[in-house]
């Protein structure tokens, strides 16, 4: 640690002043550092981040790899048959074992460094000031003297003493164990034994944002914090280990304990087949000098039985799924979705509903105010997007003066002042200014609307300063803020009635908007009307609620706005939300649209075909939801819209009923999604529910798949979530299940290519060694093609595209084993296709050798028939069966690249990988048998043209049987799962 760092922890600065603390870290207290002051901290005090543990050494995930205890009994054969005198053998088998460990270490490596760029890629980002604007950073690059700003919903990025803290409250249960959360104050300056729970004028990283808002100057930043104190103690490293790595895992370990039996079966009927008991009776010693005699061919026959074992089970099945896992999720940030937690990917592809928000994910999240209602009258309002250019137009004539219309500054100034988004703009070309929304893109809306009437918030925000607010939240459903009333023409906008007390003795002034009813609620007494404050008749209110209903039915999103006086106000009066916003005057509504993005449609039709349902919650009015429904095709004449206050009132059965006919539910808060889940989930679906807020973590952690939005949602949605949609589209969700459903179809090839061949290779030695064959395999053979035509050809299925009509078909059952009854009759089918070809091979090339035989009185075929093998050459025939295996794994992998298309349709060169690792295998195989001195290492011979022609030809049988099989499949019209 250096000496700054060391310095900015020991400093209590609980104690300090914030002006204290600002001036000791050069920090304006409104712009903040600058950049060239960031980049000297950042030197001097690093990155923000907690340091972990160092990986393994290589030498150590090498000796991983050793332990297992199958791999264990191949290095025992090993030193068996090296103490038999069998070095080459011993040799060769000793270097595949450390190859295949190099290989398993490179694959772990390489899942290790792409988790590791995906997790770099979901760093948490902070809000600061520099130079006086707000910027949006990683927080890594948090230095201490930062001026952060802090929202409900955030995640404190690091250690911070409060300058400004509105209705601030942080939750502290992480760092505390205290599980209310605390109230923090800015202004108090604390004693030098506070304890950590009780310094209310800092917050510290890692814990969350609950209410309110608050700047803070960072004191510390990485391992200088106080979690960076705990993880100084406790450095802990997580694996995650997926319900497919342990379906595997478990698979694997089955397999292995049958093929593990089958050995012995194996080696004990060959040793049978082997024994001769005259011989026995006849040797001086018995058994075990008959034992001694044939040693070296017991040994043999021991090392081919557990070759047999190592290539039964597929060992590197893990690591070439976790490559797969992390390839897939690298794809899907190209498509925009952040996959956090590799389980997700397994579920995405299993998903049959998606339960999307519509502002922003359904919709253009352009939050455009196009109409607006004051007092009676409605006012259309011109401009696009979040451009400050426009014109307000009443009775078909354009607005030249605020003036001209009564209520209309006010009601501008009302959506303002209570709001807290910004206007950014930038260069977006030679002469083209791009203008973008700082914060909710609502707000945004108003903010907007105001600067088309040349309204500036800077000014305003300057001339009528903010004394204290309460920020919206979901359960009131509207946002107030108090402040000055003494500066400019604030009195002549916020009028009284003639008969209260008089405008001159009123100093404050409280601006709320919200939901209509919520503020129409609110507004007891008085609306204002021609710009004069009239009280609230019936008649007004039926206006106001005939024009609300008129905007919902257009597919607009309505905002009431509305205000009241004070003679005085300070924060220390701890007046309650309900005493405040009393007595309102109803100023208007703000019509706001949103318009559907143009890629949704046809993504929900891609996802009806696929068999995925599309739900949209949303917190607008049912008319408005029911409109914005239907323009993007997830209504029809039989579908209804459920309110909130509806599903109150319904019971857990009814709604599950109700599910039948419902796609789009209404004015519902955050609570009702976790109802929806449940609901769903109860009709067995497999859910990915979208959400943003504070609020909607319980609905994202409690459904199947949580997507977060990644640029309007709060860092608890997005830590929640499995899934972060980088541009908040509900078109990445529909990629996203795709490369799911893309992912787990790549992962069941290879696991299907694998253990056909590797259940092949069991029963080939199986049924020779029970009719008492010869060995068709050597043991180094046997582990040489689980090397090459396991590893390379498995890898590149990993790689493939998916298969076009991937999403023509309904999801797979969540529960589906990835061994299904499908691949079960696959896995038979090849077994018996490739030990066919197999051991035809091997009987051909030992008849031929009979046939070849210096012995003319023997007859091949009588040979043949009774199992006569002295006179044969076996070398000749175990590289006949050792070509023709190799072969029909190398060509049946391109069969196996698609799981229902026929390869004529799929094609032979539109996977690259799949070519270089098919060319590789070859090359490899082939050397062993035609290089000279790799010939004794692998027994093999060289075959003539005749032999070569037999290989070729019985090597073929297993894909053409894999592409029957297939066509089958499709005209059955049978689903793979």
């Amino acid at each position: 640690m250096s000496d700054a760092q060391a310095k900015v922890r020991n400093n209590r600065w609980y104690t300090e002043t914030t002006e204290e603390t600002a001036r000791y870290f050069n920090t304006h207290l409104e712009y903040g550092i600058n950049n060239v002051e960031v980049e000297r901290l950042l030197r001097q005090h690093g990155f923000n981040e907690l340091k972990e543990n160092p990986p393994p050494p290589f030498w150590r995930l090498i000796l991983s790899q050793f332990q297992n205890f199958v791999v264990m009994m191949l290095i025992f054969a090993s030193i068996l048959s090296g103490l038999m005198g069998e070095w080459i053998e011993a040799g060769a088998i000793m270097a595949i074992v450390l190859l295949n460990a190099i290989i398993g270490v490179v694959q772990e490596s390489k899942a290790e460094h792409a988790l590791a760029a995906l997790k770099q890629m979901n760093a948490p980002v902070a809000t600061v000031i520099r130079d006086g604007a707000h910027k949006n950073i990683s927080s890594r690059e948090l230095v201490p003297g930062d001026l952060v700003v802090l929202e409900a919903g955030n995640y404190i990025p690091a250690d911070v003493r409060l300058v400004e803290a509105i209705n601030f409250r942080v939750e502290e249960a992480s760092l505390t164990g205290e599980s209310v959360p605390v109230e923090k104050d800015a202004s108090v300056v604390l004693e030098d034994d506070a304890a950590l729970g009780d310094q209310i004028n800092c917050a510290f990283m890692g814990t969350i944002v609950t209410y309110g808002r608050a700047k803070g100057v960072v004191i510390g930043t990485g391992m200088s914090t106080q979690m960076g104190y705990i993880a100084e103690e406790l450095q802990a490293i997580e694996h995650e280990q997926t319900p497919l790595q342990k379906n595997l895992d478990y698979l694997g370990k089955q397999l292995g304990t049958v093929s593990i039996f089958i050995c012995l079966v194996v080696f004990c009927v060959a040793v049978i087949n082997n024994t001769d008991l005259n011989v026995i009776t006849s040797t001086d010693g018995g058994m075990f000098e008959y034992f001694k005699m044939y040693s070296k061919e017991l040994s043999g026959l021991f090392i081919i039985a557990v070759s047999l074992a190592i290539a039964a089970v597929p060992e590197g099945l893990p690591a070439v799924v976790t490559i797969t896992l992390a390839l897939g999720m690298r794809e899907m940030i190209k498509k925009n979705a952040l996959v956090r937690r590799l389980s997700a990917v397994e579920t995405l592809g299993a998903a049959s509903v998606i339960c999307s928000d519509k502002t922003g994910t359904l919709t253009q999240n352009s939050m455009t105010v196009v109409k607006m209602w004051l007092g009676g009258s409605f006012l259309n309002v011109t401009g696009e997007g979040y451009s400050p250019k426009g014109s307000f137009v009443r009775d078909g004539k354009v607005v030249e003066r605020l003036e001209a219309v009564p209520s209309l500054k006010t009601a501008l100034y009302a959506g303002l002042l209570s709001s807290d988004a910004m206007i950014e703009q930038s260069q977006a070309g030679p002469g083209e200014v791009k203008h973008k929304i700082i914060g909710d893109p609502t707000e945004g809306g108003l903010v907007v609307a105001a600067a088309k009437f040349g309204i500036e918030r800077a000014p305003a925000f300057h001339s009528y300063p903010r004394l204290d607010e309460i920020p919206f939240d979901s359960d009131r459903k509207c946002m107030s803020v108090v402040f000055e009333a003494t500066k400019g023409n604030t009195l002549d906008m916020f009028k009284w009635g003639e008969h209260d007390m008089k405008p001159q003795h009123m100093r404050c002034v409280i601006a709320i908007k919200g939901a209509p009813d919520v503020v129409l609620g609110k507004s007891t007494c008085y609306m204002l009307a021609d710009g004069n404050v009239v009280p609230v008749s019936n008649d007004h209110r039926r206006s106001i609620v005939t024009a609300i209903e008129s905007m919902s039915e257009d597919a607009l999103r309505v905002l009431a706005v509305g205000y009241r006086l004070f003679p005085d106000y300070s924060p220390e009066m701890s007046m309650t939300p309900e005493e405040i916003e009393r007595d309102i005057v109803f100023v208007g509504l703000f019509g706001i649209v949103d318009p559907p993005r143009m890629e949704v449609p046809p993504a929900i039709q891609r996802a009806k075909s696929a068999g995925i349902r599309t739900v949209m919650i949303t917190g607008d009015y049912p008319n408005t939801a029911m409109a914005v429904g239907r323009s993007i095709g997830l209504l029809d004449q039989q579908s209804r819209v459920i309110s909130g206050a509806q599903l109150e009132q319904m019971g857990n059965d009814e709604l599950i009923k109700a599910l039948d006919d419902t796609n789009v539910f209404a004015r519902v808060s955050p609570h009702h999604k976790i109802r929806i889940v449940e609901a769903l989930r109860a009709r067995n679906a497999v859910v990915a529910m979208t959400g943003d807020g504070v609020n909607d973590a319980p609905a994202l952690k409690g459904a199947d798949i949580g997507v977060a939005m990644g640029i309007t949602g709060t860092d608890v949605a997005k830590e929640t979530a499995d899934m972060v949609l980088t541009d908040d589209n509900y078109v990445s969700i529909v990629s996203a299940v795709e490369q799911g459903r893309i992912i787990y179809s790549n992962i069941r090839k290879f696991v299907f290519f694998l253990l056909s061949s590797n259940v092949a290779e069991i029963m080939i030695i199986f049924l020779a060694t029970l009719v008492g064959l010869p060995s068709p395999l050597a043991a180094v053979q046997l582990l040489w093609l689980n090397l090459i035509t396991d590893g390379a050809p498995a890898l590149a299925l990993a790689m493939e595209k998916g298969d076009p009509d991937i999403m023509d078909y309904p999801p797979r059952p969540k529960n589906e084993k990835i061994v299904n009854s499908v691949m079960k009759y696959g896995i038979l089918t090849q077994m018996l296709a490739q030990s066919g070809a197999v051991l035809s091979a091997f009987v051909i090339g030992l008849y031929w050798t009979i046939s070849d035989s210096a012995d003319p009185d023997v007859n091949p075929v009588m040979a043949v028939l009774q199992f006569d093998w002295k006179h044969a050459s076996v070398l000749k025939a175990q590289t006949m069966s050792y070509a023709t295996l190799s072969f029909c794994e190398l060509f049946r992998a391109f069969t196996v690249r698609s799981e229902r298309g026929s390869i004529f349709l799929v094609g032979f060169t539109s996977n690259p990988y799949m070519l270089f690792a098919f060319c590789l295998s070859m090359i490899l195989m082939l050397s062993t048998i035609f290089v000279p001195f790799l010939q004794p290492v692998f027994n093999t011979t060289l075959l003539n043209l005749t032999e070569w022609t037999i290989v070729l030809l019985l090597s073929l049988i297993p894909a053409v049987v894999e592409e029957l099989a297939k066509l089958i499949l499709r005209r059955s019209g049978n689903h793979l799962y």
